[in-house]
């Protein structure tokens, strides 16, 4: 019923319609000022006034002819009384297009348009009726025939202008009828013939404007038609997309070239194929399934799809579309075809598998990053069925690696992390699986894996490789690695337990002096929880005042007198006690505090160095950290300005470390300290980034010889002495001066001076000291006794045995190489720490428990805690010294 009331209403309406177009004429005569009408109205109008130049133009012609054919005096003044008002017209006319045709005063509606139309058509007829009876009566006959024709084409050529303006077109008729009517006597034909002309003119009006109008919509049709299609080219030829067309049968009957050469096809080869044959399948997936709605299902169906996405089955490369599609019917319902269009999606499934990937792989090295190797992890921990299975972690931290990011900068540290995994993939190659969880942090997950040997033998092999140097930008850099290991099920069952477990023995390798591997062990949960809390205790040092400065002196090697102290920072932890620099410095290295620290050292130094006489100098260790910082100039001439302490009394320590960036800016650091006027020290001379280069530019003004030379040098057949005196030996050759550390006995004293070391600075002339004990020693006549706590020990004995050491780390085998009553000397892989209790097993069923006094590289020397028997010495298995002094727990 709806239908057939809606049905019915349309019909109305348009009978409505019809009933008011017959009385449209009526409009026409009489406009009125509705919307519709307003429109006709200005419709009618802009015919009228694109007509005028042409009804201008006849106009001016039918005057001239008049003007011709009249006789005698064809321009006498008969004619130009006439052409005066002719003047007028045109006049008026040309005044009406200006107006109609430029941006009219709201006044000008289009009624009164309409209306000044109509009075100036009945301006025209009004002159062309005086023209007409001036005309007749000079007239000859023989021009009648000639002036007929004129007046008929002037009236055709008007009614044509004017038939869209009714009004003014029946004036002009009515005008010139009635006076042709007068002129000739024939009134009953005027009275016919007037009405007849209303209805002529208004009939000629109303097909005009419909005409107008028809040819106005064709032409806007066939406008936005064209705009349309210049748009659907920019479409394709933009590549934002394109267009397709089948038959009935679902052949190509169209489609763009810009994807007929996308897949290598001619567009004619493509004009009659399948539309199905351009794809392979048409799940975005690249499966198959019951019931998906693929494209062939879609077209046999006749339904309308939208964006199913295919692959498409030619072209070199793999390509993926988005189609689109409707049916098309014409108007008696028969099937025509489809019409559709179509995306590329190849850069889109392209970033989508881009961003897949980025999700599960470290974008600076290529390893997979945390989220893969956590699932990595998670699989090798259970198979499929959920049962557990073996495997191992590595956690691998790089050492010296922020030294060298901020040194170098990150686009160097990025090189580096480049060739570090290139490295470890080398190394582990198909035993495991590498990766980066950020930073300079890496692990691998290596399932099956669990001999601690194999594990041990691969752990060293990947902190060998990786700590070879490498050569970035012309630049040599040297890193290390340590690791921690932890093995499943043992150590954790679950990834969360092992990846803690291995991270504890990564710490405790860092703890170890770094550069070796360490296994997980039940005892790392409370150092690590101590490493932590320490952690959070340097954190807040600075602020709590909690670090304080001690010196220790340094003597020239001939007068003993002291020429300087060399500011050390300390740390009396308040609830800990004294906390050693090598437990507190790593960590404040690790956290970004050595800035900081460093800063303050060196102001409270400085200040404090005013205090002491003019000839004493202090010196101050910068890092490497600090002297990259391109405002260490700065800081150094504000601390000498706030302690009024002149330049040549501050030296800076520096390590070889600097020189990992041996470019410029390195240079440039140096030139703009030594302007400042301070002196340079080299420390560590020998231990680091060893390179004889540097010491032709850099302007150093001693060399410090580093104390792991220093210690044992006195014993025989150690070659210690002969690198001293070559480092001696280079140091005078280049107008420097040297500094021995860590000299503790007369016998390395005596040695030292020897070999024509310039000054001497170590325990035999005194400890680090407080402040105020340094200004003490220097008030007086600034040379120091030997202190009393060098004393006779027992004789030492050189051997090469063999010895068990056990600690609460684990046991571990060593060699003795001296030995004495107090004392021994061993050699070992594994470090060990100052203060650290150890237990020595010598294999003879009696062990010797002792302290660590010291430690260097893979020797450290134990200080027994009760003296050993004679026995104990062993004398078959060791060659007597008759070397005598202090012990090598000390020595």
């Amino acid at each position: 019923m709806r239908r057939v009331r809606g049905r019915s209403a349309l019909a109305v309406d348009s009978v409505e319609e019809e009933r008011k177009e017959r009385l449209r004429f009526l409009r026409g005569l009489f406009p009125r000022a509705t919307t519709h009408d307003q429109q006709s109205i200005g419709n009618r109008v802009r015919m009228a006034v694109d007509a005028l130049p042409m009804l201008l133009l006849a106009n001016v012609a039918v005057v001239a002819g008049l003007g011709l054919i009249r006789r005698p005096d064809p321009f006498g003044p008969a004619f130009w009384l006439l052409a005066a008002p002719l003047a007028l017209i045109l006049g008026s006319g040309a005044l009406l297009r200006f107006v109609a045709r430029h941006k009219r005063p709201a006044a000008f509606s289009p009624e009164r348009m309409h209306a000044l139309v109509s009075i100036f058509g009945l301006t025209q007829g009004l002159v062309w009726s005086a023209w007409m009876i001036g005309a007749v009566g000079d007239m000859t006959s023989d021009r009648w025939p000639v002036a007929a024709i004129a007046y008929s084409a002037l009236l055709v050529i008007t009614t044509l202008a004017f038939a869209p303006v009714p009004t003014a077109a029946l004036a002009l008729w009515l005008t010139l009828s009635i006076t042709a009517g007068i002129a000739a006597g024939q009134w009953m034909a005027l009275a016919v013939l007037i009405p007849l002309l209303a209805i002529a003119t208004v009939a000629l009006g109303g097909i005009s404007e419909r005409s107008y109008l028809a040819s106005r919509r064709w032409l806007a049709n066939a406008a936005e038609a064209l705009k349309a299609a210049v748009l659907l080219r920019e479409f394709e030829e933009n590549r934002r997309g394109w267009f397709w067309e089948t038959d009935a049968r679902g052949l190509l009957t169209y489609i763009s070239p810009q994807i007929a050469s996308a897949i290598d096809l001619p567009v004619e080869e493509l004009i009659g194929s399948p539309m199905t044959g351009l794809v392979l399948h048409e799940r975005g997936d690249g499966g198959t399934g019951d019931g998906e709605r693929t494209l062939g299902f879609h077209l046999s169906t006749r339904l309308a799809f939208s964006e199913i996405a295919v692959r498409a089955a030619a072209g070199t490369e793999i390509r993926w579309w988005s189609l689109s599609g409707r049916p098309a019917f014409d108007e008696y319902g028969t099937f025509l075809g489809f019409r559709g269009s179509g995306t590329d999606l190849t850069e889109m499934r392209r970033s989508e598998a881009e961003v897949k990937r980025l999700a599960s792989y470290d974008s600076l090295t290529g390893l997979p990053n945390r989220i893969l190797m956590r699932r990595t992890l998670d699989e090798s921990l259970h198979d499929i069925a959920g049962r557990p299975k073996r495997a191992a972690l590595f956690m691998l931290d790089l050492d010296r690696f922020k030294s060298v990011n901020d040194t170098l900068g990150h686009p160097v540290g990025d090189s580096l992390l480049r060739q570090v995994a290139e490295r470890l993939q080398r190394v582990v190659h198909n035993d495991g699986q590498v990766g980066r969880l950020g930073g300079d942090e890496f692990n691998v997950v290596l399932p099956g894996i669990v001999d601690k040997h194999r594990l041990a033998t691969l752990a060293t092999a990947i902190i060998a490789e990786v700590s070879k140097p490498y050569l970035i930008d012309g630049a040599h850099v040297s890193i290390g690695a340590s690791v921690g290991i932890a093995i499943a099920p043992d150590d954790g069952a679950t990834a969360d337990a092992l990846v803690r477990n291995a991270d504890l023995a990564l710490y405790a390798a860092k703890a170890d002096g770094k550069g070796v591997h360490r296994f997980y062990e039940p005892e790392m949960h409370a150092s690590a929880k101590e490493r932590r809390l320490l952690e959070m205790d340097l954190r807040n040092v600075m602020n709590e005042s909690g670090l304080h400065l001690v010196y220790q002196p340094v003597v020239n090697a001939d007068s003993e007198a002291i020429v300087g102290f060399e500011a050390l920072a300390r740390w009396n932890h308040p609830t800990r006690g004294p906390v050693s620099p090598g437990e507190f410095i790593p960590i404040a290295e690790e956290i970004g505090l050595i800035p900081q620290i460093g800063e303050w050292v060196l102001r409270t130094a400085c200040l404090e160095a005013a205090n002491w006489p003019d000839s004493v100098r202090v010196a101050v260790n910068i890092s490497p950290i600090q002297f990259a910082n391109p405002s260490l100039p700065g800081i150094v001439m504000s601390a000498l300005a706030a302690s009024q302490l002149p330049p040549h009394r501050l030296e800076l320590e520096i390590t070889e470390g600097v020189f990992l960036n041996d470019d410029a800016a390195t240079d440039a650091m140096f030139a703009r300290l030594k302007a400042i006027g301070v002196r340079f020290a080299l420390d560590d001379f020998g231990t680091g980034y060893s390179s004889l280069g540097y010491l032709k530019k850099a302007p150093f003004n001693k060399i410090k010889i580093d104390q792991s030379f220093v210690r044992g040098a006195a014993v025989p057949g150690n070659r210690n002495a002969a690198i001293i005196r070559a480092i001696v030996a280079l140091a005078e050759s280049l107008e420097m001066e040297t500094t021995a550390e860590g000299a503790e006995t007369p016998e390395e004293l005596q040695l030292i001076r020897s070999l024509g070391c310039s000054h001497i600075q170590g325990y035999i002339f005194g400890k680090p000291m407080l402040s105020d004990e340094a200004r003490a020693r220097v008030a007086g006549s600034g040379k120091l006794v030997m202190p009393s706590l060098v004393v006779t020990r027992d004789p030492r004995v050189a051997v090469l045995r063999a010895a068990t050491i056990k600690s609460p780390r684990g046991t571990e085998t060593g060699r003795v190489r001296n030995l004495s009553r107090s004392g021994a000397m061993i050699e070992c892989g594994i470090p060990f720490r100052p203060g650290e209790a150890v237990t020595l097993d010598f294999g003879d069923g009696m062990p010797v428990k002792g302290v660590i006094r010291w430690n260097d590289e893979d020797r450290f020397g134990i200080a027994f805690d009760e003296p050993i028997e004679e026995a104990q010495l062993s004398p078959q298995r060791m060659v007597k010294s008759a070397v005598g002094g202090p012990s090598a727990a000390t020595g």
